[in-house]
């Protein structure tokens, strides 16, 4: 199985993952909406495996529309029983595994990027934003001397891109100022 495969496996066994997360959810809706909701949660999950698949490849979007369009979709579980949780494990060093409501998905090195890059596209829309500050116990992983690109913007600020080991290419824009005080910073350390 090639990536591009791979990575089309990857996106149907995703969306059995939210299928089985959202059918549960729709059971705590009052019943004028969850009706609604039930209907068309297999509808949008498959839209967003198809869109997704196809920012794949063309071969791999494809597979993942068959696959999910015969994909069998969990029946909704009774409102008694708990929320399915999500269970992270490293069964190997290039290996991680996500089980959600028993459903388990492996994802290896590139797939885990793929999931970092949208995760964090994600989270910079949400509320609330991370703590202004370092929070007391953070275990993080610091990238020693990390490959740097600079480009300036037409409006004077400076795009910086460093490439973090965990992270991949991170981008950052600083203005003009901001570029001072950095420098000033790093100058004082």
């Amino acid at each position: 199985m090639n990536l591009h495969e791979q990575l089309g496996a990857l996106e149907v066994g995703v969306d059995q993952l939210i299928q089985a997360v959202v059918a549960p959810q729709a059971e705590n809706i009052p019943e004028t909406s969850a009706n609604v909701t039930a209907q068309e949660a297999p509808a949008a999950s498959h839209a967003a495996s198809e869109a997704a698949a196809e920012r794949v490849a063309p071969e791999a979007a494809s597979a993942a529309a068959e696959a999910a369009e015969s994909a069998p979709v969990p029946a909704a579980e009774p409102a008694a029983q708990l929320q399915p949780t999500l269970e992270i494990n490293r069964p190997a060093q290039n290996e991680i595994t996500m089980t959600i409501g028993g459903q388990t998905v492996a994802l290896r090195a590139e797939q885990i990027g793929q999931l970092i890059e949208e995760l964090s596209n994600a989270r910079a829309s949400m509320t609330p934003e991370p703590p202004p500050g370092i929070p007391p116990g953070w275990r993080f992983v610091s990238t020693k001397n990390p490959v740097m690109a600079v480009q300036k913007q037409s409006n004077g600020d400076r795009l910086l891109v460093m490439r973090h080991t965990g992270h991949g290419w991170v981008p950052f824009t600083f203005s003009p100022d901001m570029v001072i005080q950095m420098y000033m910073m790093l100058s004082k350390a």
